[in-house]
């Protein structure tokens, strides 16, 4: 065998082995997307745990639920069904139009989710890989304050990756745009100097993010991921911007896999509230979030 075919060979089974890894449909990173679409007939099913922690006082958290169901209709083409549930614990604040006051609800249902994706090109046989995603989300209890509040939004997202060294260092570029449209329900007993919005609004947030993935060990890779957002509201135009980075550890096997991610808000800007002793944005932002994903392949 000569050289030429030798080098041929060895490029077949590079592909190969990306190929194999893009079948388990991956998540390294905890918010990033990757661009790889699944194979033709399969389907994963996962859970993500998102906990969203802080506002510099009082006392904040919120930990969102999403099982999600994807199928790949063919293979580049793929659609997904997620139900959404959240809880949600506050104490010692009060923002003007998001957080009336005190809230402590247990685990309940609050919204669903229909997404579709297509990949033009392939990570695995192209340079670059390219995917363009579409998802619409409807939810009927604010996260925030968790109140009743209609929401309904629209995403259109681009996604990119590419494969180094043999599929041991992965790079993703995201970008993103999201339409919302929101409608408060009225809250009895509310005091008479809270300002708590009941005209529908209208919102688009802007989304881009990179990151970077390597193997350290056999089914086993460390991650970083940047994110910048911004969103601009009917009345007020650039409401909030924020800027998070944060790690992951992700582990895959044939069948299964999972990442937990630690993602701080770095820098923020826009609407503040009165009292807080940051620059973070965090009326609708926190100070950090921790989210674990889990999937099964099939």
């Amino acid at each position: 065998m000569n050289k030429k075919r030798l080098g041929l060979c060895a490029l077949s089974l590079c592909a190969a082995a990306l190929s194999q890894h893009s079948i388990a449909g991956e998540d390294l990173f905890g918010y990033l997307k990757g661009a790889e679409a699944l194979p033709e007939g399969a389907s994963e099913l996962y859970q993500k745990v998102t906990v969203r922690d802080g506002k510099s006082v009082g006392s904040y958290q919120g930990i969102d639920f999403e099982t999600e169901y994807e199928y790949g209709v063919s293979n580049k083409f793929s659609s997904s069904v997620s139900a959404k549930f959240m809880s949600l614990d506050t104490d010692g604040l009060s923002v003007d139009g998001y957080l009336p006051g005190a809230k402590d609800i247990g685990f309940k249902a609050s919204g669903a989710e229909l997404g579709m994706a297509y990949m033009f090109l392939s990570p695995a046989k192209d340079d670059l890989g390219l995917q363009a995603s579409l998802s619409l989300d409807y939810d009927w209890i604010d996260k925030h304050s968790g109140y009743d509040k209609d929401t309904l939004s629209l995403e259109l997202g681009l996604q990119t990756q590419k494969y180094f060294m043999e599929g041991e260092l992965v790079w993703l570029g995201n970008m993103a745009v999201e339409t919302t449209y929101a409608d408060r329900a009225p809250i009895d007993n509310l005091p008479e100097d809270f300002d708590w919005p009941t005209d529908p609004e209208m919102e688009i947030e802007l989304k881009f993010g990179t990151g970077l993935s390597y193997r350290f060990a056999p089914n086993w890779f460390v991650s970083a991921e940047v994110l910048y957002e911004t969103e601009f509201e009917t009345e007020v135009g650039q409401e909030r911007w924020s800027w998070f980075a944060g790690p992951s550890l992700h582990y895959g096997s044939a069948n299964w896999w999972a990442t937990l991610t630690w993602l701080p808000q770095l820098a923020g800007g826009g609407e503040q509230f009165d009292g807080q002793d940051t620059d973070l944005h965090l009326i609708e932002k926190t100070e950090q979030e921790w989210r674990f994903k889990i999937a099964y392949n099939f």
